[in-house]
């Protein structure tokens, strides 16, 4: 199973980085084909790559281009937002992700820098990023500037976080700690966190914060005079050359930047002679302020000295210089290849890297988000194309939802209905519409007309049926489409945008017929929730079904729950929980379990229990401590046509919720019933979902 991980933090200058180097090169020693993701990066110059992204797949060779290694940039996430798209933002992400996900054996996905604009959405998106993708996450937090008590209650806020959505957190570590502090972090971590929860702390590494000259050179659009080769010295400490020489001399560093002014020749030279003598502390390099160059003497005089340090030349004063360096943050480049071995020594150092491998290993996810149940309904008929009919082409919905899914090219379609009439409505809505794509058939006109006739009366004379009640209901267009499919000229059909539920399933009750173990046509929903996916059974068809068709209702309820990725729990639901309630209904709900029990013992059941006990933890906990199945519910079968209509449509339109369907289960050949408040999501939803029962679920 392909497996990941996401790292986050709730803050800018955290030091991920190295988290991200270090995981890098760990995963790269235990697994053969390692991706790298970054869902948002920062906005970056045409002609330029992100800086992040450039390292990691330079440094570790990894096998990906750049623009599959994120989804989108920062400003471009903020236009979506401010347009209620974000939605359209986590399809992307999705997608692309999971492009990585079938081509490697572990992605390492890598969430925000919090810098920039947009900061106060960023943990919210990292949050719902991870919970879409389904992968656990570690949280890294900074110790800079913070007392003991202000760091672990930002920390346990940001754990918090991802917990209150569900989201694994399986690692924790503190970064940028005071070296004697690393213990207090630890401990401190500990108390507050989960004992599952794996703690590290790694200290303060000045060489990783100090910038390099090539950063500087960067950050002030300087010219580099002398010593290109020697671009990525760091830079440990700087200082203004103002005083005379002698005095300054005095106040050098280790790995010092001098900063001048252009026309201090004597400060110049000294600093280059420093570096040069056992007896003063390296230099790593010279800044040259007040685009002012040195005399060409001096000039000629430097150009002659060896393995000299890197001379750079800028614009602006040299106090708004020596400002604009110290703000400077520090980032690790593909070149600088002491602070990328630097970084994963650290952490290799300080981290327990069998322990993080084991957690890594054992982490299963669970539970499916309502996006990523769209994006593998899409991606599952796409693996098996099945061609979908669809009677009633000239509803409106229906010709707008057949043009986004000759988009998608996700089906091969056939719409029932006049072409000229379609043709003239494509071009009253002004859409894209590939006529070459789409077979649209009139059926007195079609060379299969006969022979459906013929077929229909074979099929129900015994019932009464003659040839011209056959001819005439060949006409009809939902039993017209529901024989194509009965004779395998279509794969599945779609109707009810403009026709009852009864004009819809009655002809394929009288010759598609129902499968040899299915005595009753039952339905679902797929009610995708924010954080989940949950089916609802029955809610479209049996008004008040016996406790024999209750359990097979939720026999295939659960059956169609796995098919579609999503493990059963099943919830039969009643008045009352567990044995204390009374009466008739109550016991057709007790028995119906009973009966599932006996024909199904691998199923997880439980009933009868009431809506709330199902799906709420604490609540499920507290009526029924020892369930499987209390508060963690993932089909809930209704006792009754009334109670699961109502539910289903309460709790879409009090939630928020997108309800698929309904899906109808039972029937030998797939036929799906649309509702006439359809929208054109909701017919596309249910054209994908009947293209995969066509595959043989």
């Amino acid at each position: 199973m392909n497996k990941a991980i996401y790292i986050a933090t709730s803050e800018s200058n955290s030091g991920k980085s190295i988290i991200t180097l270090g995981l890098m090169s760990m995963l790269i020693g235990k697994t053969a084909k390692v991706g790298y993701f970054r869902p948002i990066i920062e906005d970056f110059e045409d002609g330029k790559l992100d800086n992040h992204i450039e390292t990691v797949i330079s440094h570790f060779g990894l096998d990906i281009r750049f623009e599959d290694a994120f989804a989108i940039t920062k400003s471009q996430l903020i236009k979506k937002k401010n347009k209620g798209k974000i939605g359209d933002v986590l399809d992307l992400i999705i997608e692309k992700f999971k492009h990585l996900e079938e081509r490697f054996d572990f992605v390492l996905v890598e969430g925000t820098s919090f810098s920039g604009e947009g900061t106060a959405i960023e943990l919210d998106m990292n949050v719902l990023i991870a919970k879409n993708l389904g992968i656990p996450t570690i949280i890294v937090g900074s110790g800079v500037g913070k007392t003991l008590e202000e760091f672990l209650d930002g920390e346990y806020l940001a754990y918090d976080s991802f917990k209150n959505k569900e989201v694994e957190v399986l690692a924790f570590i503190a970064n940028k700690i005071q070296p004697e502090n690393l213990k207090l972090a630890e401990d401190g971590l500990r108390s507050v966190l989960p004992k599952e929860v794996l703690v590290s702390a790694i200290p303060v590494v000045s060489s990783l914060n100090n910038p390099t000259v090539k950063e500087i050179v960067e950050e002030l659009d300087a010219k580099i005079l002398f010593g290109k080769d020697f671009i990525n010295n760091e830079v440990g400490s700087f200082s203004v050359g103002a005083m005379q020489l002698r005095n300054y001399l005095l106040h050098l560093k280790e790995n010092a930047l001098v900063i001048t002014p252009g026309d201090r020749a004597d400060i110049i030279l000294g600093a280059l002679q420093a570096n040069e003598s056992v007896n003063y502390p390296s230099v790593s390099g010279i800044v040259l302020t007040g685009n002012i160059l040195p005399e060409d003497s001096i000039l000629k005089l430097i150009e002659g000295l060896n393995g000299v340090v890197p001379i750079i030349s800028v614009e602006g004063g040299t106090y708004r210089i020596t400002n604009k360096i110290g703000s400077i943050q520090s980032k690790i480049y593909a070149e600088n290849i002491h602070k990328i071995e630097t970084s994963i020594s650290t952490f290799e150092k300080y981290v327990d890297l069998d322990e993080l491998s084991d957690k890594l290993s054992a982490f299963e996810a669970e539970g499916m988000t309502p996006k990523m149940f769209q994006y593998n309904l899409v991606k599952r008929a796409k693996q098996h194309r099945k061609h979908v009919v669809l009677p009633e082409g000239n509803d409106d919905r229906i010709i707008i939802a057949t043009s986004r899914l000759l988009a998608m090219d996700v089906v091969d379609i056939s719409i029932i209905g006049n072409k000229k009439q379609i043709e003239n409505k494509v071009a009253e809505l002004g859409i894209a519409f590939d006529f070459s794509k789409v077979n649209i058939i009139n059926p007195i006109a079609s060379p299969y007309y006969d022979d459906y006739v013929s077929t229909y009366y074979e099929l129900r004379k015994n019932k009464n049926v003659s040839m011209a009640m056959a001819k005439d209901l060949m006409e009809d267009v939902s039993y017209f489409g529901t024989m194509m499919v009965y004779k395998g000229h279509a794969d599945g059909m779609v109707s009810g945008a403009a026709h009852t539920t009864q004009h819809t399933i009655l002809p394929a009750l009288q010759f598609i017929k129902t499968k040899p173990n299915s005595s009753v046509v039952s339905s679902i929903f797929f009610m995708c929730l924010e954080d989940r996916v949950s089916i609802f059974g029955d809610c479209a068809i049996n008004p008040n079904p016996t406790a024999e068709q209750l359990a097979e209702i939720a026999i295939s309820s659960a059956d169609s729950s796995l098919a579609f990725g999503i493990e059963p729990k099943v919830a039969m639901l009643s008045y009352s929980s567990g044995s204390s309630g009374k009466g008739d209904e109550v016991e057709k709900v007790r028995t119906a379990t009973e009966i599932v029990k006996k024909k199904r013992p691998d199923l997880k059941i439980e009933g009868p229990i009431q809506y709330d006990a199902a799906v709420d933890m604490e609540v499920g906990k507290s009526k029924m401590p020892n369930s499987e199945v209390a508060g963690q519910a993932s089909v809930l079968i209704f006792p009754d046509l009334n109670t699961g209509n109502n539910t289903y449509k309460a709790v879409q339109r009090e939630t928020g919720a997108l309800a698929i369907g309904p899906m109808l289960q039972g029937l030998n050949k797939p036929v799906n019933d649309l509702s006439r408040g359809c929208t054109v999501d909701d017919i596309i939803n249910t054209v994908v979902i009947t293209a995969i029962q066509a595959q043989g679920l």
